[in-house]
């Protein structure tokens, strides 16, 4: 039997008319858990809630499923987890490194996948430096490679400072920085916090994945969305990045 992956749903208490209702399925970002969704999850109307079950997953690895870690940590063995987990077809909400995800979901389970909306994610992370056209002209903007080393090497030291290192870049450009800060932290770190392979495995996925060339594919409605404040996902790439598609 396939092993899944605990979730939460939303509202807690299910009846058997839930069950009719359209999944709402959100996914968290890097070094992050499903925690964090709660002021979202918390502005929803009733009228909301009367046409979806929202649905909260930790990826492999992160939050309530700390302890199911996968290898290789690989988008699409943590896809079939998720599709082994939840078996109706649901629109998908991914923040960051969980846009990755929720865009591999609709590139390789597309029969599961109703809708797909990415928050501050990318199809590429990574800047990308051209060689042809003069010196240190970025080609494709992103998270620069020495940003992510830098991450990496803090993970060495010290996993819990470099993740609240991560949560003050995020609230960036806030006029409610502190505040913000204050929130997100205690969301964050009232879960077990990942293991140090599985944030630098997982972080290697937004140093490698390219979607690029992909985007294209995607036939089901995708919306994006961006801020305009992001210092790692750069609000230029709303023009560069749109899928040309064949209709």
């Amino acid at each position: 039997m396939a092993e899944t992956l605990n979730i939460s749903n939303f509202p807690e208490i299910q009846s058997s008319e839930d069950n009719q209702k359209i999944p709402f399925v959100l996914i968290h970002g890097w070094g992050l858990n499903s925690a964090v969704w709660q002021p979202l999850i918390d502005s929803f109307t009733d009228e909301f809630f009367n046409v979806f079950n929202v649905v909260t997953i930790d990826l492999p690895g992160f939050g309530m499923n700390v302890k199911k870690e996968i290898r290789p940590y690989i988008l699409s063995n943590i896809c079939q987890r998720i599709t082994d987990t939840i078996s109706q077809p649901a629109i998908y909400l991914g923040w960051s490194l969980g846009g990755l995800v929720a865009t591999e979901m609709a590139l390789k389970h597309p029969n599961k996948v109703l809708g797909l909306i990415t928050v501050a994610s990318s199809p590429r992370f990574l800047e990308e430096i051209s060689q042809d056209d003069g010196p240190n002209l970025v080609c494709w903007p992103g998270i620069k490679q020495t940003v992510l080393n830098a991450f990496h090497q803090q993970l060495k030291v010290d996993i819990k400072k470099t993740i609240s290192g991560f949560l003050k870049i995020q609230a960036m450009g806030s006029p409610h920085i502190r505040q913000d800060i204050k929130r997100i932290t205690t969301l964050v770190f009232q879960q077990e916090m990942a293991s140090k392979d599985t944030l630098d495995l997982s972080l290697q996925l937004l140093e490698s994945s390219d979607h690029r060339k992909q985007l294209s594919a995607i036939t089901q409605p995708f919306f994006r969305l961006y801020g305009d404040a992001d210092s790692l996902v750069p609000l230029t790439l709303i023009h560069i990045s749109e899928p040309k598609r064949p209709y």
